[in-house]
């Protein structure tokens, strides 16, 4: 039976959920030691980040992903409706815990470093997706991340070839599982270092990303985006390339880990309004520069509306 109630746009996203606990240092980190600090629990996970952002955009979104029977899931499921995500795709599993990602951040509210046990994503092969196979088939958009096992990519990009889709890289660890998978991805989004990790290629110049992008269009990429921090993004198509510097009127970094998942949820509503992507990137920066001012991996902020606002800040300094 199909949840389409209606002829608005549906985005399926399909990836990773999980718990996010923070510890953030008050002052400068220091190894082998017991810092002072806050920490943090909130609902994480590249996909389910992407959705929650999608459904403060006013963006009719359904997450597909895999969750342990536990607290952390229950937890998961509550917070998601709440948020105005549908739900009712998530697989609950007794094999594995729900997904837990654990990070240290400095007295900047950068990430120092992270572990991240998302065991539970293994059970979500083919075989299981296929199960929605006719309800994914009816979304003008699918958004991917690479914490889907490859049984799951393999079958997500045959089936759907037709479909456009949008790929997350995740990690280092993670990014080259969409590497067979190139050719049916239309739009990639990335860090620098994911990048690297996918490519084998280097990106510490522009000249270096620019070769690299070249590279990632040769096997099928309609759109590259790179974010690079305090850098800004790196876009492209293969036959543009362009550096887009960040917005300057922060008044606070609380937490830098949620921003590529608003940047790309906003790049996805951009798709949805058919903006260029010069004026998608401009709105995505503006979408990140809100979400790093929550402690809070997605920001209760975030909204078209806040958007707006933060653009125009920027517009007039």
């Amino acid at each position: 039976m199909s949840l389409i109630l209606d002829n608005t746009p549906l985005v399926t996203v399909i990836g990773g959920a999980s718990v996010d606990v923070y510890g953030k240092s008050t002052k400068a980190v220091r190894d082998h030691d017991s810092n002072p600090g806050e920490v943090h629990t909130s609902p994480g996970g590249v996909a389910r980040n992407i959705a929650e952002n999608l459904a403060r955009l006013g963006v009719n979104c359904q997450l597909i992903t895999a969750i342990g029977d536990d607290q952390y899931g229950e937890m998961l499921l509550a917070q998601g409706s709440a948020s105005g995500i549908d739900m009712r795709l998530v697989q609950r599993l007794d094999s594995a815990p729900t997904s837990t990602y654990l990070a240290v951040l400095d007295d900047s509210g950068d990430m120092r470093v992270a572990i991240s046990d998302m065991r539970v994503m293994d059970e979500l092969g083919g075989e299981q997706l296929a199960i929605h196979q006719n309800v994914i088939e009816e979304s003008s958009l699918i958004i991917l991340d690479a914490n889907l096992p490859d049984d799951a990519l393999a079958w997500l990009t045959d089936t759907f070839s037709e479909h456009t889709i949008f790929a997350d890289t995740v990690s280092t660890a993670k990014a080259s599982r969409l590497l067979p998978y190139l050719h049916a991805i239309h739009t990639l989004k990335t860090g620098t270092i994911e990048a690297e990790a996918l490519t084998g290629l280097e990106a510490s110049s522009d000249g270096e990303i620019q070769k690299l992008s070249e590279w990632v269009h040769s096997h099928g990429v309609a759109r590259l985006l790179v974010t690079r921090g305090d850098h800004g993004v790196f876009y492209s198509t293969d036959r543009t390339r362009a550096i887009m510097a960040p917005h300057q009127n922060i008044p606070e970094i609380s937490n830098t880990t949620g921003a590529g998942d608003a940047f790309l949820a906003a790049i996805a509503y951009s798709w949805l309004q058919q903006w260029s992507l010069e004026r998608s990137v401009h709105f995505a920066l503006a979408a990140a520069q809100i979400t790093i001012q929550s402690h809070k991996t997605c920001s209760p902020a975030l909204s078209v509306a806040a958007i707006k606002r933060e653009l125009e800040a920027h517009d007039a300094e």
